[in-house]
């Protein structure tokens, strides 16, 4: 009977230790489910409001570029991303065929820097692989036509496999694009065909620092011309450095790496115009 009795004692001890080692793993495992499910909604959220920010960015580059001084800053607040700029990251170059010549002969180029705002994977991942067009959201083209086409494109992307030298991220990327538009006139009874490009060119300044915003400065207008232009063909190409990092056609999902501008029929002489301006962009100084 005592040994009944001693057996019952440590039983009923037991079960109340059981029970509250149970609800402690319960409730550790319920807080760790809990921070992740933040953690990855703090992300998300991170990502959502950094498309809105880079697309306010490519639209403050468009206003900066063309008025010499210009300055603009604009503010972000991230938990996990972090912006940088990748130098000499596209190439745009620009063929002219003129009158009087069948083959197209060089005429400019242009190396710009990109803008990327990067969340780590280990904090946010979408798939290997994934492309999104932000802004503008119809095209990926090398150029927009009109007088309200953009000169930025913004696009969202991860890109994982072959590894990115520079790491792994979901990325808002804004890189220039060409913006063109198009007039004629009749100058001393000759119809004059003008066609205008205009690219910003994006370049790193020397003050850099952890403060969550990105300020850009006009630093330079140049135009070049030429007369007798019947044909237009640019083509973008990559750097051997930023591609060799991966940083090619399958990081910036351009629809065609080249586009033909034809001067239309029935003009006595077409000009070409392009217009190129420097946006010296820092991180983390404010105007």
């Amino acid at each position: 009977m005592k040994k009944n009795r001693s057996s019952k004692a440590i039983s009923s001890t037991v079960s109340p230790v059981i029970l509250m080692c149970t609800t402690i793993a319960l409730i550790m495992v319920a807080t760790v489910s809990v921070n992740n499910r933040f953690g990855l909604s703090v992300a998300e959220s991170d990502f959502n409001s950094a498309k809105q920010y880079m697309q306010t960015v490519g639209l403050q580059i468009d206003d900066v570029a063309w008025t010499l001084g210009r300055k603009a800053t604009v503010r972000y607040s991230s938990s996990y991303g972090s912006m940088k700029i990748l130098q000499t990251a596209i190439n745009y170059t620009i063929y002219v065929k003129t009158q009087g010549s069948g083959d197209y002969q060089y005429f400019a180029h242009n190396i710009s820097s990109i803008l990327l705002f990067n969340i780590p994977t280990s904090k946010y991942s979408l798939a290997d692989g994934y492309y999104e067009q932000v802004y503008p959201q119809t095209t990926s083209n090398i150029l927009f036509s009109g007088t309200s086409a953009p000169v930025a494109r913004v696009f969202a992307v991860q890109k994982l496999t072959p590894p990115m030298a520079d790491g792994s991220f979901a990325r808002i990327v804004v890189t220039p694009t060409i913006r063109a538009m198009s007039a004629s006139f009749n100058l001393s009874g000759n119809k004059i065909y003008y066609l205008h490009l205009f690219l910003p060119i994006i370049t790193k300044g020397s003050v850099q620092d952890q403060a969550q915003s990105i300020t850009m400065e006009n630093s330079y207008i140049g135009i070049r011309s030429l007369s007798h232009v019947t044909s237009i063909n640019v083509t973008v190409t990559f750097p051997l450095i930023t591609s060799i990092d991966g940083f090619d056609n399958s990081f910036f999902h351009l629809s065609s790496l080249s586009e033909v501008l034809n001067v239309p029929e029935g003009y006595d002489d077409a000009i070409l115009e392009l217009y190129t301006s420097k946006v010296e962009t820092v991180l983390g100084v404010q105007s």
